[in-house]
């Protein structure tokens, strides 16, 4: 293709009469030179992430000058060069890089009498093989397909096949009580036409910064930490920016944000969002490890009341096309069962928001279709949903509609079938046997343990130059999940990371019983 455009160029300066050879090799000789009328600069603003022992390939480019240009780079990852005349990065990151390289790109121009020259930092993200195997194969944007990818594993409480699972033994009690009994089934989803849903956005933090989030009234049963959240991130209701009653934590309903990290394979969900003038705040914050389910400490919330993730619960119409609704399905009652201490939950919930005694309904408690109920006569679609709530049951994750099971919006939704599901009664459903027995536990009594044991934290090197790598290295024992207050979600053993300025990094190691810290600081003169 380069040798086709240059015939092509030089075929039209002939018949235009504009080349001659002679008299170029003249003005050489007279040692005139091509006027110099651009500023040489790097275009390239960001580089492509890599995963370790993957062939890895990325270009950085520049404009104006004097071609040919010579590039040169320091700080890459181990395994990885630039080719000096073609600005592309090439090979595959060795052990021991995952984490962030901060590369310094230097471009040289062929510009006389004076070459020009220009140097800029670009971060580099390595990250572990398993992370993008698992996670890669999501497409990117609002509500975006996950191509066959399903969080947790098979094992995991959230996935788990309970179509065989026993009854439990206050199951007629519970179907044939107030609030449950004489209710149907409610799809809490549509089409753009009807608005209803909740969004979600999947994003690659390779290419999308991590961001600070103002997180205020469960800031104590948060995850707090910057998170890749694009400016453009959908939230649940849509409510305006700056919106009128004050920023940054007046109440604007549940107002969800959901952003799945593609790259990292964490979920990142917030509860009562609020965004102004390119800023975030919410009252809460969850980061979930969507490679194995985690527990949240006993009686702590999340961005949603039972203290579940939301992301993983919502039928989405991508699994549905494909086939198969591979989870159980998150639902609300409009009210669960109230005591002294907010109510009870069960598992896999860890929180409990009670609003009335005079209910059966608690925090956790699954539900699944009765085996025998015919679906023959539905949709494609919805045979789908129907199959998953026998199969995998629904989940009671928050007071709300009764009996509406959530989904993110979608164009494709028919919205008129959707309507079909609003025929079938609550009374062909059944109660799955609980953990523990009906009405489960409360604050008072769920069965604390041991808080994650951090044995070390600690720095490679305590005090650096600017963009020095530095390896952060821990040893943690009994934790379900870690993260790191300017990093988000992190796994393994360690990372590296390239402070700019003198940093302190607390490590946040969180189990059902509570949450360890400790922190280590590196000084940057």
């Amino acid at each position: 293709m380069r040798e086709s455009f240059l015939l092509f160029t030089l075929g039209t300066l002939t018949l235009m009469g504009g080349f001659n050879p002679s008299a170029s090799a003249q003005a050489g000789a007279a040692g005139n030179h091509p006027e110099q009328t651009d500023k040489l600069a790097i275009k390239t603003t960001a580089l492509g992430a890599g995963r370790v022992a993957i062939d890895y390939a990325s270009t950085v480019t520049a404009t104006g000058g004097t071609k040919p240009y010579t590039f040169t780079a320091s700080g890459l990852p181990a395994g990885l060069k630039i080719n000096k005349s073609t600005g592309e990065i090439t090979g595959a990151p060795e052990e021991g890089t995952a984490g962030i390289a901060a590369a310094t790109v230097n471009v040289t121009d062929s510009s006389k009498p004076a070459k020009q020259s220009v140097t800029t930092r670009l971060d580099l993200w390595v990250y572990q093989a398993a992370d993008k195997e698992e996670c890669g194969q999501l497409s990117l944007g609002d509500n975006a397909s996950f191509n066959g990818f399903v969080p947790y594993a098979p094992t995991d409480l959230w996935d788990t096949d309970i179509s065989g699972a026993p009854l439990d033994p206050d199951n007629d009690a519970i179907t044939s009580a107030g609030g449950f009994a004489g209710l149907y089934l409610h799809p809490d989803f549509s089409s753009p036409t009807y608005g209803a849903g909740i969004p979600y956005v999947v994003v690659d933090s390779s290419a999308q910064p991590l961001v600070p989030v103002d997180v205020g009234v469960y800031s104590g049963e948060s995850d707090v930490a910057p998170e890749p959240i694009p400016i453009t991130a959908p939230i649940e209701g849509a409510p305006a920016d700056c919106a009128a009653g004050g920023w940054p934590h007046t109440y604007l309903g549940d107002a969800h944000v959901l952003v799945v990290d593609r790259n990292t394979c964490f979920l990142y969900e917030t509860f009562n969002t609020h965004r102004c003038n390119g800023q975030w705040a919410s009252d809460s914050e969850t980061i979930w490890d969507l490679k194995q389910f985690e527990h949240r400490p006993w009686g702590w919330t999340s961005a949603d009341a039972a203290g579940l993730p939301i992301m993983t619960g919502l039928v989405r119409y991508d699994e549905v096309a494909a086939g198969a609704i591979d989870h159980a399905i998150r639902f609300t009652m409009q009210a669960t069962k109230n005591d002294a201490n907010d109510g009870y939950f069960v598992e896999p919930a860890t929180h409990a928001a009670g609003i009335y005694w005079g209910v059966s309904n608690v925090m956790g408690m699954r539900v699944r279709l009765k085996p025998d109920f015919d679906i023959s006569g539905f949709s494609r679609a919805n045979q789908v949903i129907l199959t998953a709530m026998k199969q995998y049951g629904m989940v009671i994750a928050d007071n709300g509609g009764y009996f509406f099971f959530q989904g993110a919006p979608s164009g494709h939704w028919n919205d008129n079938d959707l309507d079909n599901l609003k025929n079938i009664a609550s009374s062909n459903f059944e109660v799955v046997k609980m953990t523990p027995a009906w009405p489960g536990w409360d604050s008072s009594t769920a069965p604390f343990g041991a808080l994650p044991a951090i044995q070390s934290f600690r720095a490679s090197a305590t005090g650096v130059k600017p963009g020095t790598a530095v390896t952060l290295e821990w040893n943690v024992t009994g934790s379900s999940y870690l993260f790191i207050d300017k990093l988000g979600g992190v796994r393994g053993t360690s990372i590296v990371v390239r402070p700019a300025s003198t940093t302190t990094y607390t490590l946040n190691a969180t189990n059902d019983s509570g949450r360890s810290t400790r922190s280590v600081t590196v000084k940057v003169q």
